[in-house]
């Protein structure tokens, strides 16, 4: 039977410490790809997350059991993060998490196979990169969980330990933003569509 989190923090807290590699197991894969794509950087997120576990580990003792202990851990990472000076304010998205967080397709889908399209689509991604590290900390780290991790809005609250409320305005200030930040950018797809697709009918 596998034990729950709850039985493993008590096992370390009664000093069977291995109990606690368990835990590490359980979330490190999950934490460092959320900490990759919050950060933009696989060496950062790697710093952040060993160091975040054994805070974690330090901390043991304070942790009341009235959130998710995954939940507990990446407010840990949050605070590690955002006091390292290896922070960079860059973060990757998925194509996907774009269209989503913007209202715009940033993928044109009938020239994906053209000889260019590699290119093109990691300019995109560039942009993209660009306009979500000039986004402040906060409105960042809401949007992330919500589009790349797929949280529900009190799941998100319950990560930052903020109100429901702040998260939707949080994320819905995020996406004007973002999407303010890329207008020059959707438009000149959107005209480069258009002429090709003249190009087409000629």
């Amino acid at each position: 039977m596998t034990p729950t989190d709850e039985h493993l923090i008590a096992a370390c807290r009664n000093g069977q410490t291995e109990a606690f590699s368990t835990l590490v197991e359980r979330y490190q894969e999950r934490l460092f790809h959320t900490l990759a794509v919050t950060l933009g950087s696989a060496d950062d997120a790697r710093d952040v997350a060993q160091e975040a576990f054994i805070l974690a580990f330090q901390k043991l003792h304070t942790f009341r059991e009235q959130s998710a202990f995954y939940s507990w851990l990446f407010r840990i990472a949050l605070n590690t993060a955002a006091s390292s000076k290896r922070r960079k304010s860059r973060t990757t998205v998925s194509l996907d998490g774009v269209r989503d967080a913007t209202g715009e397709e940033p993928v044109d889908r009938h020239h994906e196979q053209a000889p260019d399209y590699a290119l093109e689509s990691n300019e995109r991604q560039q942009r993209v990169r660009a306009a979500l590290a000039e986004l402040t900390d906060e409105y960042r780290d809401a949007l992330v969980l919500k589009e790349i991790e797929g949280l529900k809005y009190e799941e998100i609250a319950e990560r930052l330990a903020i109100p429901v409320g702040t998260v939707r305005s949080r994320i819905h200030r995020a996406r004007l933003e973002l999407r303010e930040r890329l207008s020059g950018f959707m438009a000149e797809e959107a005209e480069r569509s258009a002429d090709e697709a003249g190009e087409m009918d000629d």
